[in-house]
């Protein structure tokens, strides 16, 4: 009888922990399921959607092209800065920094994590803004270097949003690397350095370049910091210069769904740059997995 019980319990907490399992991978299929179930009608456009360079829902032409263009050099050039940042403090932690300091500076890393994105789009609007337009453009007003809203603005906010995860993913493949290589370099006569540089970061490179791949995903999925500080010109176009104001994907939706007609070609051109944003972060997603997945087999022979 006490078997039984057991055995009856057993298979209800294993279709629990199933389901709680299923759900995640659920609600995406639906979110993505609706997502193209309403951006299909734009997505049928092609050619003029993919490809076209003008977005001006009021004339019915919806190409998203300079958006894709603007997002992509706002992810790039965020990327770049965190990089430039996040991989030299990453190897500082992880092989020459004192384990106090080390835990205090971890510390402050990570609370970056924590900080909203729209306090983080506060300090850049009062902050990084105001920095721009007073030292490159001195002038008031409007988006691009007048305004001190630009694309520049963007990349030091993102920067600082990403951050956190190149820094963390960064150190922890740098500490994974076996004490035996650091030691077997040693012994050969190498300083701290020169094993550090020839023998520490090619093993971990693979989990440095993960951690950069994450870090863009991170930067072009972002919403709120980058609507408040790049500018948003009313009519999208590619950008010429670091102070350009820009459009990128997700300020295009928050921008623009609340006056789209339900059903109209707008609203359903708007889920389709849902649509592409999704794509690109799903494919930035999977070479990361790849890259690790490559770095676990590497290790495992």
């Amino acid at each position: 009888m006490c078997f039984a019980m057991s055995w009856s319990m057993e298979r209800v907490v294993e279709s629990i922990l199933l389901i709680s399992a299923l759900s995640s991978a659920l609600i995406v299929f639906f979110i993505v399921l609706f997502m193209l179930k309403e951006g299909f009608p734009a997505l049928m456009l092609g050619k003029d959607f993919f490809l076209g360079m003008e977005w001006k829902p009021s004339h019915d032409k919806f190409g998203i092209l300079p958006t894709v263009i603007s997002t992509l050099i706002v992810g790039v050039g965020a990327l770049a800065i965190s990089a430039a940042i996040g991989v030299p403090a990453a190897i500082y932690l992880a092989e020459f920094s004192p384990p106090f300091l080390r835990n205090v500076l971890k510390a402050c890393v990570e609370m970056l994590v924590g900080v909203p994105s729209v306090v983080l789009g506060f300090f850049g609007l009062m902050v990084v803004v105001v920095f721009i337009r007073d030292f490159f453009g001195g002038g008031g007003g409007g988006g691009g270097v007048g305004g001190g809203e630009c694309i520049l603005a963007a990349w030091f906010i993102l920067a600082i949003m990403t951050l956190p995860h190149v820094v963390s993913i960064s150190e922890d493949a740098i500490q994974a690397v076996p004490r035996s290589l650091r030691e077997a370099s040693l012994a050969l006569g190498a300083t701290h350095w020169q094993t550090v540089r020839e023998v520490v970061l090619p093993n971990a490179r693979s989990g440095i370049l993960a951690s950069l791949i994450l870090g863009m995903g991170n930067a072009i999925g972002e919403t709120m910091a980058v609507l408040m500080v790049i500018g948003n010109p009313n009519i999208p176009s590619v950008p010429t210069s670091v102070f350009d104001a820009a459009r990128v994907l997700t300020s295009t939706i928050v921008l623009e769904i609340p006056y789209a007609m339900w059903g109209s070609t707008h609203q359903h051109a708007l889920f389709a740059l849902g649509i592409v944003l999704f794509a690109i972060v799903a494919f930035l997603n999977i070479i990361t997995t790849a890259i690790v997945r490559r770095e676990v087999r590497k290790k495992s022979v």
